[in-house]
């Protein structure tokens, strides 16, 4: 919500405006915890879309574009539409950045589902939501926030716009602008590499010595 004030005054915010210590720091707080470079853009799917990869397109959106009207995202033979977008982090969401428009095909809900690989229109129809958010009409971003206690461990999200403000007459929903924000923790295996070292540790195998080798004779009598 803090930013939307910013929305018109500071579209150009890029490091040629270098000595603007001023601007820099009005800018501050909309890029905080700006999630980006961990959205997996190439895996990206959108369900419904009218023209292929337009979803990903508008993700690909950096916040100094989000007001630029083009590329869009619309549905093509109806008014939802079904995103599928997997991180390339573990995410903790706390909101979403959306621009749409004043018209009737600025989409009125949509429902959010989390690490789910596996939806299509019919089982998000049916599936009970992690969280649903309803929308406002409005040309500029608006930044709805989610219960953060249910988005903790993001690694994929699903967003599924059921409806728009056309109430049936409007068969196209239009999306020119789609970020996020949140905190991220990058996906490594470092955790695994050190209990594997840990477990190399001798005082664990003296501790673990009797299931270790019965495990062995087992093994051998096996052979």
């Amino acid at each position: 919500m803090s930013h939307c004030h910013d929305e018109h005054s500071h579209h150009g915010h890029d490091h040629s405006e270098g000595g603007a210590h001023d601007h820099t720091d009005d800018l501050t707080p909309a890029l905080q915890n700006h999630i980006y470079s961990q959205i997996d853009f190439d895996k990206t799917t959108t369900l419904n879309e009218a023209d292929p990869d337009s979803g990903a397109r508008v993700l690909r959106k950096t916040w100094a574009e989000r007001l630029d009207d083009a590329p869009e995202l619309k549905s093509d033979a109806d008014e939802q539409m079904l995103m599928h977008i997997p991180f390339t982090a573990q995410i903790r969401l706390h909101s979403l950045l959306l621009r749409t428009s004043t018209s009737s095909s600025a989409p009125k809900t949509v429902h959010l589902y989390v690490n789910r690989d596996d939806l299509d229109f019919s089982t998000a129809s049916s599936l009970p939501a992690t969280q649903t958010l309803e929308l406002s009409q409005s040309n500029d971003v608006q930044e709805i926030p989610v219960k953060r206690a249910l988005f903790n461990t993001v690694r994929s999200l699903a967003l599924f716009f059921e409806d728009n403000f056309g109430d049936g007459d409007e068969d196209e929903t239009r999306v020119s602008y789609l970020g996020f924000k949140g905190e991220w923790m990058k996906l490594s295996r470092e955790p695994v590499t050190f209990l594997y070292e840990a477990a190399a540790n001798p005082k664990d195998h003296k501790m673990a010595s009797g299931v270790g080798e019965r495990l062995g004779s087992d093994i051998g009598g096996g052979m």
